[in-house]
């Protein structure tokens, strides 16, 4: 199974087509990887063959249903266009098979323009919605304290601050936050569940 979702531009951004990873996304993985900013906060990925073994598990996370790796890419005006990713979000299950853990970066260029929330909301709805990957009631995003810009996200995203988290050396070196969203569901007319 593999999934692409699109949201609709705005006044001030262009629309956003998330999809699985690809293999010639390597470079602008490795581009992405070379900010400052996202070398301090996770795993670098320095070389063309690491972006490309890191592309091989998100395939590998989308055929065992258990990791579900969106790159994030900005749409022209036509949408048949090659599209170029500037971020990543990504649904992880774990041992709670009714909740899961949302991940995401932006690429330093494109960084304040609004990517986040928006790839952060569509793929949120669709975790907690009716995908047939894993029928979700929460999904926890956990980020550094010193991370301001991801508590704006995740606020903005409908992610309630539930915890701080202590350090976990060497994965997680410094303080954390846990933000936690969960399902609200209404009923359609024809007995349906949609998300709200």
């Amino acid at each position: 199974m593999t999934v692409t979702l699109s949201v609709d531009s705005t006044a001030s951004a262009p629309a956003l087509r998330l999809r699985p990873w690809r293999a010639e996304d390597a470079m602008a993985l490795v581009t992405a990887h070379r900010d400052p900013h996202m070398r301090r906060l996770i795993t670098s990925l320095v070389t063309e063959a690491d972006a490309r073994r890191w592309i091989r598990d998100q395939d590998d996370g989308w055929a065992a249903g258990t990791r579900f790796s969106f790159a994030v890419a900005e749409c022209g005006s036509d949408l048949s266009e090659p599209d170029r990713p500037v971020g990543h979000i990504v649904v992880k299950g774990g041992a709670d098979p009714t909740k899961a853990e949302v991940g995401y970066w932006t690429s330093a260029e494109v960084r304040g323009r609004g990517i986040a929330p928006r790839a952060l909301e569509a793929v949120s709805r669709w975790a907690l919605g009716s995908q047939a990957g894993m029928p979700l009631a929460s999904l926890e995003l956990l980020h550094a304290a010193d991370n301001p810009a991801s508590c704006r996200v995740a606020e903005k995203c409908r992610y309630v601050l539930r915890s701080l988290l202590p350090p976990r050396p060497p994965a997680f070196p410094t303080e954390g936050h846990l933000h936690v969203r969960t399902g609200a569901f209404e009923m359609n007319e024809d007995g349906s569940l949609r998300i709200t």
